[in-house]
């Protein structure tokens, strides 16, 4: 079974939603941070369910979609995956996802 990887930068983008969220409603906020997680345990058995990222063919990076999110992720040559970040759809994620 494919092993899903929270890297440090994807668990910092998930605090960070939670905390500008929670200002107006914390239980929206859980609710967001709960959804949002809960939508990349599909990888685990469609890990190329999202499209391709094309900035950069030489690594497998995807993007997932939840809502007004972009979930970034990298299959690893042993299939198994790392979330790289969680970014509202107004970013310029191409700043983010460079080499």
């Amino acid at each position: 079974m494919v092993e899903l990887n929270w890297t440090h930068e994807a668990e910092q983008w998930l605090h960070d939603i939670y905390d500008y969220i929670s200002k107006e409603n914390p239980d929206a906020a859980l609710q967001t941070i709960e959804s949002i997680y809960k939508k990349v345990q599909i990888l685990k058995e469609f890990p190329e369910s999202g499209y391709y990222y094309n900035r950069n063919h030489s690594h497998h990076i995807r993007i997932l979609l939840y809502g007004h999110y972009r979930i970034a992720y990298l299959i690893k040559p042993d299939r198994n995956i790392d979330i790289l970040g969680v970014f509202h759809g107004s970013l310029d994620i191409e700043r983010y996802l460079v080499e």
